[in-house]
């Protein structure tokens, strides 16, 4: 079985902006937050604010969804964006050992922002840092070395720089060609939250190019956002610690 390529990254942190450059290239079969659409939507979802009702798919749990992954990687190497605490009960050193992990981390004070904007009645346990954190640190501990992690704002500041890092971090080429696309994708095509509505902006890109660094105050937020980011900045900033830096 190859290797999975996993990007492990938060809810609104541009990860499929860069799921979308990794989709260019060609060469790896790409998967969207598969564990997440069982997490969200399968026949016994775990999302904090699911109600009855919601939909559901009869069939989808998070172990037929790893099953097809596996699959998958039988016959050629995959890709996949997707975030931990969809899956924090199963992280066993055997099943970890089927990835090559990497982290995509972003400020949270853009990251809640975006959530709440989007989704004012967001469950903390949806942010998704601790469970980011802790798979980070078992990692490390397992592996006896920190597994590579990129910083959005780093990513949007220097893309092709950035990119470059990351593909030799994980061992694969970089292809500059996938860095551009023609406007006018379809990333809802590869989403089944929404029919990927969030992704608009994407869809009207052009590729990943670089865009100065914006600052987020989270002073003007509501006290309940200013609260769930005073308990999930300390996990940020211990990823923040190891990321890859520009040469």
């Amino acid at each position: 079985m190859h290797k999975i390529l996993a990007l492990w990254a938060v809810p609104r942190s541009t990860s499929t902006a860069f799921e979308w450059m990794m989709r260019q290239r060609g060469d790896l079969e790409c998967l969207h937050e598969p564990f997440g659409e069982a997490w969200y939507q399968g026949e016994d979802p775990l999302w904090h604010r699911f109600k009855p009702g919601d939909v559901t798919t009869p069939g989808l749990t998070l172990d037929s969804v790893w099953a097809d992954i596996q699959a998958k990687a039988q016959t050629g190497p995959v890709f996949i964006k997707d975030f931990p605490h969809y899956i924090n009960h199963m992280w066993n050193a055997e099943f970890l050992s089927h990835f090559t992990h990497a982290f995509l981390i972003r400020d949270p004070a853009k990251t809640i922002t975006s959530m709440y904007k989007r989704w004012p009645d967001f469950a903390e346990g949806e942010v998704g840092f601790p469970e980011q954190r802790a798979l980070f640190d078992l990692l490390t501990a397992l592996n006896g070395a920190p597994p590579p992690v990129i910083d959005s704002d780093d990513l949007l500041e220097d893309p092709h720089g950035m990119t470059e890092q990351f593909c030799d971090a994980v061992g694969i080429p970089f292809v500059e060609a996938a860095m551009t696309w023609e406007a006018g994708g379809d990333p809802s095509a590869h989403s089944w939250w929404d029919g990927g509505s969030f992704h608009a902006n994407l869809a009207k890109s052009t590729g990943l190019a670089p865009q100065p660094r914006k600052y987020v105050s989270i002073e003007e937020a509501p006290d309940r956002v200013r609260q769930v980011h005073r308990r999930m900045k300390p996990h940020y900033d211990h990823l923040y610690e190891h990321r890859l830096t520009r040469h």
